[in-house]
């Protein structure tokens, strides 16, 4: 593979790679600025995201998907539950389980939550056409795919640890 810049990218300012990444922090900095109001974390937030559109599943299945090891995962779920956002119940089908469901207080903190969402969409691409973002997102999506990314789950949960410890 050659290191010579394609066509358009300049050596100084940085590739197609370093502009993600450069967007990406910029990006993740702006998010959690705007749901501090809310009182969450991106990595909180999205959690009830992914409980909203998959609830009942046990702390071992989420923990799975988010690439969390489970001692990491059990404080994460603890604060959220202790705040009434979310409730543990156990698994009617394996009562060593417990599922995880949002509680009507985590549903309507959702509703902020994707207005927070929407405006931040709006905000980071707003210099793009409605078409230019549409074939944003598309490429995007096909390079994730490529890189074996777990559809809508940020990697970042790999490395979580529990507030308060580094």
């Amino acid at each position: 593979m050659s290191m010579n810049p394609p066509e358009g990218a300049s050596p100084a300012i940085g590739g197609a790679a370093f502009l993600l990444a450069q967007l990406g922090s910029h990006a993740a900095g702006l998010f959690a600025d705007r749901i501090a109001g809310l009182g969450l974390t991106p990595a909180q937030a999205g959690l009830l995201r992914l409980l909203a559109f998959t609830p009942g599943r046990s702390q071992r299945e989420l923990a799975d998907d988010l690439g969390m090891p489970p001692s990491r995962f059990v404080p994460f779920a603890d604060e959220l539950e202790a705040r009434g956002l979310i409730e543990r119940r156990r698994n009617p089908t394996d009562r060593r389980l417990y599922a995880l469901y949002l509680t009507d207080q985590g549903t309507a903190l959702l509703a902020g939550l994707r207005e927070a969402g929407m405006a931040h969409e709006r905000q980071v691409c707003e210099a793009l056409t409605p078409e230019e973002h549409g074939q944003l997102i598309g490429l995007l999506r096909r390079i994730a795919e490529q890189q074996e990314l777990t559809p809508g789950v940020h990697p970042g949960y790999r490395s979580l640890r529990p507030e308060g410890k580094h």
